[in-house]
C-alpha cells in the first residue's frame, strides 16, 4: 500500500515529487502530500484528500526546494482525508510511511501521558511523535532517534523523514514494505517501486530489513543495527516506456496486450533442448522427485495461479498439492515440515501475508520456492530459490499479465516434476513445452485480436448489478479469477461456483435477466457443464459460454457464445483469462470505471 517518493539535489525538488507522485498512484490514491524546504530553509506541508491533483491544485506556484519527501496513501488506520493524508510530524519533522504500526494504541497511550497530542487517526502520526521524542526531548542524533524509534514499533514499515534543523538531508528506512535509493548526477531519491524514478535515473540501492539510511545530494550512507553497510549499485533494466501506456487508454489493456511476449519472455530462458531447464534459476528440480507434498501459499489472483498449478501437478506429476491463502495459513498452524516445499507465488515479491509465510514455512522446516516478478523483492531474498517471471513492470491495480506468465510458468514447472516424478516420458514433455512455448502465446494473441467481439458481448452486462460464473474442473478455478478481475475493476458484484453447487443453494438467486458465465473448455465435462447451464437458463438467465474452438454446441443451449482459438484443453487456461480479462475490462469501461486504479484497492498489499 501507499507509495514514497523523497528527493535532495540540484533541481526542484517539488516537480520530482509530483512525478514521482502520479508514477505511485497505482499504489494508493486516497489522498496525497508532500514535504519541502524552501529557500528559507522553512519545512513547508501540503497534503490532500483525494488524487494527486488536488495538491498540485493547493500550489497555484511551484515552490523552489531542492529537498522534499511525498506520499500518496492508501487508508488503513483512518478515513481518507485531509488530516489522516501523510507527511506527519512534528515542528521539528516530517515523515511518511508504508506499512502498518501494529501497537500504535500502545505507544499513543503513552506520548500522550508524556504530553503528545494527536490530530489524526493514523499509526503514522504516532511513529512521527515517537521520533520526535527521541531526537527532541531524549536529544538523540538523528540516526540514533530513527534507531530508537524504529526499535519500539511492531509491523512494517518505509519511511521517509525530514528533519527540520537539516535541511540538506533525507533519511529512510525500510522493515517488511519495499524502499529503494535511487543514484543521479549530483543527486538521489528514495522510493517505493522504480518505476517512479526511471524517467531520472536506473541506478539504485535495494535497501533491506532493519537497515537506515542518509541520503544526501552527494552521497547514500546505509546502517543496520548501527554497523555501515556497503551496499550493490543495481540498474534497473526497465525502460520508462515499459512504465507508461504507450497509447492505450488505459494501462490494463496495454499490460493484456503485453501477454504473447511476456509469456515468452518468461519461458525462454527455462527451455533447453525441447525440455524445460531451470538451471539458470539456481533452481535443482530434484527436490520435486523428494518432496511428498507441495504447499502452494499465495493471495488473490496469484493464489488462483495456484489453484490452476495444483490441477496440473496432480495430473501431470502425480504431486499431492495444497493451495492455501497466505492470510489463513499462517494462522493455521499448518501441517509443513521437513520432506514438503512450499510454492509462494507473489506478483510484487512484498505482498506481507505471503511474506509472513514463507518466514513460518522456513520456521517450520520445509524447502521454500518463490515465483515473483521484482528481482531483490523481499520474498526472492528470503526463499531457498526463486523463479522470476519477466512480466516487466506492471502497473495497472488489477493484475493481468502476471496471472498469465504465473501460471505458464507453473505449467512448466508441473512438466518438470512430471519428468522428474517419472509420470512423463521425454517425448510426452516435449510436446507439451512445443505447444506452450510455440502455441499458447499464438492462441493469446488471437484472444487479443477479437477484442471487439468480447466487448459487444462485455457491454450486454454492462448494466447489470449481479453476475455469476460457473465451471468445473481446472474451469472452476478460471471462474474465480474471471469473477474476481469483473469485480475488481466494473464493481459489478460477481460471484464463482464449481457448477455442481448450483443446486445446492446457489441457484436460489438466479432469477429472470441475471447474467450467468459458463466456463465450458474441459471435454470431459462439457456435457455436465450444459446441463448446468440448462438449470440456470430455466430460471430465466441470460447465459454466455466460453468454449473451445470446435467445441458442439447445440442451437439454444447459450445466449451468447465466444470461442477460444484452437488450444488443447490443457493449455486453454491462457486463451480462457485473457478473454475474461477483456470481458471485464470492457464492462468496466462501459459503466466509466477508473479501470487502472479502481476504488479502495492498492498494487502492493503490503500490510494484513
Amino acid at each position: 500500500m501507499c507509495g514514497i517518493i523523497g528527493y535532495i539535489g540540484k533541481d526542484n525538488s517539488v516537480n520530482h515529487l509530483i512525478e514521482g507522485l502520479r508514477a505511485l498512484e497505482y499504489r494508493g490514491y486516497d489522498s496525497a502530500g508532500i514535504a519541502f524546504f524552501d529557500t528559507k530553509q522553512k519545512l513547508n506541508t501540503v497534503k490532500a484528500a483525494g488524487r494527486l491533483a488536488n495538491v498540485e491544485a493547493m500550489m497555484q506556484i511551484t515552490p523552489e526546494s531542492h529537498c522534499g519527501i511525498g506520499h500518496t496513501r492508501w487508508a488503513t488506520h483512518g478515513a481518507p482525508d485531509d488530516i489522516n493524508a501523510h507527511p506527519h510530524g512534528t515542528p521539528s519533522l516530517r515523515l511518511v510511511h508504508n506499512g502498518i504500526v501494529e501497537n500504535y494504541a500502545a505507544l499513543k497511550e503513552e506520548l500522550t501521558a508524556l504530553g503528545y497530542t494527536f490530530e489524526s487517526e493514523t499509526d503514522t502520526e504516532v511513529a512521527a511523535k515517537l521520533l520526535d521524542y527521541y531526537y527532541v526531548k531524549e536529544k538523540l542524533t538523528a540516526r540514533a532517534a530513527i534507531e530508537r524509534m524504529t526499535s519500539r514499533l511492531v509491523g512494517s514499515w518505509a519511511l521517509g523523514i525530514l528533519f527540520a534543523d537539516d535541511p540538506g538531508t533525507v533519511w529512510a528506512a525500510r522493515q517488511g514494505s519495499p524502499l529503494i535509493i535511487g543514484k543521479g548526477e549530483n543527486e538521489h531519491y528514495i522510493a517505493s517501486d522504480i518505476t517512479a524514478i526511471l524517467s531520472r535515473t536506473r541506478d539504485y540501492y535495494q535497501l533491506d530489513e532493519g537497515e537506515i539510511a542518509k541520503v544526501t545530494r552527494s552521497s547514500a550512507e546505509i546502517w543496520k543495527d548501527s554497523k555501515p553497510v556497503n551496499k550493490e549499485l543495481k540498474v534497473a533494466h526497465w525502460d520508462i516506456e515499459a512504465a507508461e501506456r504507450g497509447g492505450y487508454p488505459h494501462f490494463m489493456i496495454k499490460e493484456i496486450n503485453e501477454e504473447p511476449t511476456a509469456i515468452r519472455t518468461t519461458l525462454h530462458s527455462r527451455i533447453k533442448d525441447g525440455l524445460p531447464d531451470f538451471s539458470g534459476d539456481g533452481f535443482d528440480t530434484s527436490v520435486l522427485g523428494e518432496i511428498s507434498r507441495m504447499h502452494i501459499i499465495a493471495c488473490g489472483t496469484a493464489m488462483h495461479a495456484g489453484l490452476v498449478a495444483k490441477g496440473l501437478l496432480n495430473s501431470l506429476a502425480k504431486l499431492p498439492c495444497e493451495v492455501e491463502i497466505a492470510s489463513e495459513f499462517r494462522y493455521n498452524d499448518p501441517i509443513v515440515g521437513k520432506g514438503d516445499l512450499v510454492l509462494i507465488i507473489s506478483q510484487s515479491g512484498e505482498t506481507a501475508d505471503s511474506l509472513a509465510a514463507l518466514r513460518l514455512a522456513k520456521k517450520k522446516g520445509a524447502a521454500t520456492l518463490a515465483i515473483v516478478n521484482v528481482i531483490g523483492s523481499s520474498i526472492a531474498r528470503e526463499a531457498d530459490s526463486v523463479l522470476y517471471t519477466m512480466a516487466g513492470p506492471e502497473i495497472a491495480v488489477a493484475s493481468t499479465k502476471a496471472y498469465s506468465v504465473q501460471t505458464a510458468l507453473l505449467y512448466l514447472l508441473s512438466v518438470e516434476a512430471g519428468l522428474v516424478r517419472g509420470r512423463l516420458s521425454r517425448e510426452d514433455a516435449a510436446k507439451r513445452v512445443s505447444e506452450l512455448y510455440n502455441r499458447a502465446p499464438e492462441a493469446v494473441a488471437e484472444m487479443i485480436a477479437r477484442e471487439k467481439e468480447i466487448e459487444t458481448v462485455a457491454n450486454k452486462i454492462s448494466g447489470c448489478e449481479d453476475l455469476f460464473f460457473i465451471g468445473r474442473g481446472a474451469d472452476y478455478h478460471l471462474a474465480a479469477e474471471g469473477s474476481l478481475k469483473l469485480k475488481e475493476i466494473s464493481y459489478i458484484h460477481s460471484e464463482a461456483y464449481a457448477a455442481g453447487e448450483l443446486k445446492h443453494g446457489t441457484i436460489s438467486l438466479v432469477t429472470p435477466g441475471v447474467p450467468v458465465v459458463a466456463l465450458c473448455t474441459v471435454p470431459d465435462l462439457y456435457e455436465k457443464m450444459v446441463s448446468n447451464i440448462r438449470e440456470t437458463k430455466a430460471r430465466g438467465a441470460e447465459t454466455f459460454m466460453i468454449c473451445g474452438a470446435d467445441t458442439e454446441v447445440a442451437e439454444g443451449t447459450a445466449d451468447h457464445i465466444i470461442r477460444l482459438p484452437e488450444i488443447s484443453p490443457e493449455l486453454a487456461f491462457l486463451p480462457e483469462v485473457c478473454a475474461l480479462q477483456l470481458f471485464a475490462y470492457h464492462a468496466a469501461a462501459a459503466r466509466g470505471c477508473d479501470i487502472d486504479k479502481p476504488r479502495n484497492l492498492a498494487k502492493s498489499v503490503t500490510v494484513e
